[in-house]
């Protein structure tokens, strides 16, 4: 074979020469295959001639302008009657545009399109070869599952481009962060680090770090990311401190495969918002006995509904003007065939997180509205019926729309329903909630402040809110007939509230000396044991119908 080559126009234009412009060398071809691509390229047409057989290779050139294509090029050995090599006829074919498009495909397939972190598919299969390398060297590794604090509200309050544009930051904040802590794989310098960090949908994120001994060296990087995401953001002018709560699953303490690292990591990450939110908490197989538990009793909820496991109790509210019942909340219990009576304590958290409260809390509404319209129909005296709202169901975008169709379907006039919320559900977000509770007080219902001066009330605030009542929390009025503060406090919100023009209801109130010393302090309405406990709705009914004969 002699050095000369003969191409054909196309190919100089793929190389990126005038075409004929000169005969090209071997040599020459060979300077123009990229470096990093020359060895395979020499072996390829040497290993061809050796074997008197075609070659087939894709590799880089590099064009006179610096810029690289990537060539599809095949050839066989033409020999002469003796079988001597004498010349190689082939093509080349540009397949830059192919290669590119591929990788196209690989990123959408294997990366998180918004933020550019590797995907969940992709974390996999990282994680699989990172564990069976720990297996080798008999290390270490941690996996840790981020879930973002209240980035659901923020979605559903302010839209989904101001949620992306908060996600794609805090995944560069996440991403630096990881890049300048001190790694743990720092540990052993002649290893390369195999830490990832990558976004498996939504604003839960995972990293995984590899090469240590220690809890505590993870427990370091954690912290440290914990503090880089609560930095501030501003996206559009607003500003955000977001927090995170974090669950970590070490492989092999808790478990050797990447699916019940990941389940492990997610149940103590669920701990750590249950415990505190921007905290971290370690996988334990007590957590794991209870997420098993926990999950029981998520399955059994969702069936309780269907069921009618659910009921309504009722606990009247007695004026101390009158001595007569003003009102009743609607207190939900539920009946479990196997367990007997499920604390709402023990259920409410749950529905909570697994979004069965608005459900939940629709059934209690409208249960609630139909029990008070049914004693009218009754004949009894009209009463106000009052329904707790967990924030979940109170930000709803349509919350409103479902409390007018609970009335027009109950029949049940406005006037006869109010609403209690906590303090932190209408300090969140001020000038929206005052909106919203001003269009809920269009409707004719009332509002009232549950568990009041437990929470997180501004006074310069309190007087914008379109609110009726304040509930006294009962932690004030366990101790208000023999501890000077409590009555102090009791006294102080009991002014507040006749200043700003509302009533007031005591809860848990359970003896005589508790009674006397709210009517001396003015409180308008009284709840609890004194009275009567939270009765079922044939017993609430006796109730008001014994409390109106004695009138």
């Amino acid at each position: 074979v002699n050095d000369k080559l003969y191409w054909s126009d196309q190919i100089y234009r793929i190389f990126g020469l005038q075409p004929q412009a000169f005969e090209i060398t071997y040599e020459e071809f060979l300077s123009r295959a990229h470096p990093d691509d020359l060895d395979s390229v020499t072996t390829a047409i040497d290993r061809a001639l050796s074997n008197k057989e075609p070659y087939h290779i894709v590799h880089r050139i590099i064009l006179p302008d610096g810029s690289e294509r990537t060539v599809n090029e095949q050839a066989e050995v033409i020999l002469s009657k003796q079988g001597v090599p004498i010349s190689m006829h082939g093509t080349v074919q540009d397949i830059t545009q192919r290669i590119l498009d591929e990788k196209k495909i690989q990123n959408l397939a294997y990366y998180d399109v918004l933020t550019g972190l590797p995907n969940r598919k992709n974390f996999k299969q990282h994680a699989r070869r990172v564990l069976s390398m720990a297996a080798e060297s008999m290390t270490k590794v941690a996996l840790l599952f981020l879930d973002l604090d209240e980035f659901k509200r923020i979605n559903d309050t302010l839209g989904h481009d101001i949620g992306d544009e908060l996600l794609k930051s805090i995944s560069g904040n996440l991403s630096q962060c990881l890049h300048v802590t001190d790694s743990v794989s720092d540990l052993d310098p002649q290893k390369a680090s195999q830490n990832m960090l990558s976004r498996l949908g939504g604003d839960e994120f995972t990293i995984l770090l590899d090469g240590f001994v220690k809890g505590e060296q993870v427990d370091r990087v954690a912290r440290r990311v914990l503090d880089k995401l609560h930095q501030k953001v501003v996206i559009d002018g607003q500003e955000f401190f977001m927090t995170a709560s974090m669950g970590i699953a070490v492989y092999p303490d808790d478990g050797t495969e990447v699916d019940t690292l990941l389940k492990h990591a997610d149940i103590a990450m669920y701990q750590a918002k249950k415990n505190s939110k921007n905290s971290f908490q370690f996988y334990s197989n007590s957590l794991n006995k209870h997420s098993r538990e926990r999950l029981g009793l998520e399955s059994k909820l969702r069936r309780a509904l269907e069921r009618e496991e659910l009921k309504l109790h009722y606990q009247p509210q007695v004026s101390t003007v009158s001595g007569k019942v003003v009102g009743m909340e609607a207190l939900i219990r539920w009946y479990d065939p196997d367990a007997g009576v499920i604390s709402p304590a023990q259920f409410i958290p749950i529905a909570e997180e697994s979004g069965l409260i608005l459900p939940i809390g629709d059934w209690v509404m409208r249960a609630a509205c139909e029990q008070t319209k049914a004693w009218q129909k009754a004949g009894l005296s009209p009463i106000k019926m009052s329904v707790n709202l967990s924030s979940h169901q109170f930000r709803q975008p349509n919350f409103i729309q479902i409390v007018r169709e609970i009335l027009d379907s109950a029949h049940l006039d406005a006037e006869y329903l109010e609403l209690e919320m906590t303090e932190s559900i209408i300090m969140h977000q001020v000038d929206e909630t005052i909106k919203e509770l001003n269009d809920l007080k269009q409707l004719g219902l009332s509002l009232s402040i549950d568990d009041f001066g437990t929470g997180y009330s501004s006074m310069s605030y309190l007087k914008y809110f379109p609110l009726d009542t304040l509930k006294i929390d009962q932690s004030f009025i366990k101790n208000v007939a023999t501890d000077s503060s409590d009555a102090a406090i009791t006294k102080a919100i009991i002014k507040l509230a006749k200043s700003l023009g509302l009533s007031t209801i005591a809860e848990g109130v359970e003896k005589e000396a508790q009674l006397n010393s709210l009517i001396k302090l003015g409180c308008d309405t009284i709840q609890g044991y004194y009275f009567s406990r939270p009765l079922p709705a044939a017993e609430a009914r006796e109730y008001l119908l014994k409390n109106a004969s004695e009138s």
